[in-house]
């Protein structure tokens, strides 16, 4: 294993943030992954792991030994009539393996295109977009507990998915780190086009024969109209999650806000933060480096040299705005580091 010293992670976040670890390496194995595990008990360092980069906002130095988890492959493991069982290693780049399931007509994952990030995160924050979450096609995935080294698979129900988490953000956060994960996908494809605007994109795309690669392609269209490229703009996506209120309160806010969107669920009433976020004024504003971006508030964003503490500052009068006009408490999707 390379180990290398005082490596800036300016190209290893999405938001461009220029900040440095005290040492990085790459893991391509589960070897590679006890070697980092072996070092940095030996040398009395903290672990940092670290995937895409998509969901982190960096504050500071990483005084740590940083993991890039870069393990490879994507691998049928069991084949049946009406699906199939993928294994997918954890440093794969999302996309790419979205695109590998739509080029041998593996449904399940089309909508979920162009989504940031690596495989191994996907499980983790429980991703989703357009009416899809990885739950729905998650099958198992095999992980490296920290304090033994020992590997271990999870099921679907062990993960205890939820909004935007599961259990490795909740009471296993920290505990483990996943190698591969293992989906489940049909053979036989179930077209969603029901969710926001894909079924209009899909119209004005003049799409006459629909298949998996005119879903991805409408939902690629979709994303790039309403979010900014990270490679050109700094970003981590959505910067806070969609809150869900209770139904008197979405009530009570119906009669002084009556154009509020809402979208009934199991836990109460959906509310887009993007729609809070842009009511309360913030949207295209800029202070400096940093802001919020001019199309789509749910994203801040960084301009060039932007500091990650400077965005979380703004990130935390966002929240105070919105909870005071509002009464609704937003939550970050980003991890604050």
């Amino acid at each position: 294993m390379n180990i290398q010293e005082n490596i800036s992670l300016k190209e290893y976040n999405t938001f461009g943030i220029d900040k440095k670890a005290r040492f990085f390496a790459e893991a391509h194995t589960v070897e590679d992954i006890l070697d980092g595990l072996e070092v940095a008990k030996r040398e009395n360092l903290e672990l940092f792991v670290l995937g895409g980069g998509s969901n982190i906002l960096l504050t500071q130095d990483i005084d740590a030994l940083v993991l890039k988890i870069n393990l490879p492959g994507i691998n049928v493991i069991e084949e049946l009539d009406h699906s199939v069982l993928v294994k997918v290693g954890a440093g794969e780049v999302w996309h790419d393996f979205v695109l590998k399931a739509i080029s041998q007509n593996w449904a399940g994952v089309e909508n979920l295109s162009l989504i940031p990030g690596t495989v191994g995160a996907s499980p983790m924050q429980n991703i989703g977009a357009y009416g899809v979450e990885i739950k729905e096609v998650f099958h198992s995935l095999e992980a490296i507990e920290r304090s033994s080294g020992k590997s271990k698979t999870f099921t679907h129900d062990e993960c205890q998915f939820g909004y935007r988490e599961s259990i490795f953000k909740t009471s296993q956060k920290g505990k483990y780190i996943i190698s591969h994960v293992t989906f489940k996908l049909n053979k036989k494809p179930e077209f969603n086009t029901s969710y926001g605007a894909i079924a209009d994109t899909l119209k004005s795309m003049k799409v006459t024969d629909l298949n998996l690669k005119s879903i991805s392609d409408a939902v690629i269209q979709i994303r790039q109209s309403k979010l900014p490229d990270p490679k050109k703009i700094g970003n981590a996506g959505s910067f806070f999650k969609n809150p869900t209120i209770p139904v008197d309160q979405y009530n009570e806010l119906k009669n002084s806000h009556p154009s509020i969107p809402g979208y009934p669920n199991e836990h109460g009433v959906k509310v887009p933060a993007a729609w809070l976020i842009e009511q309360a004024g913030w949207k295209g504003k800029r202070f400096g480096q940093i802001g919020v971006h001019e199309y789509q508030p749910l994203v801040l964003v960084n301009y060039g040299n932007g500091e990650g503490s400077a965005i979380k500052d703004l990130s935390n009068k966002i929240q105070k705005d919105v909870n005071s006009k509002f009464g609704i408490e937003l939550h970050p999707e980003v991890n604050f580091i």
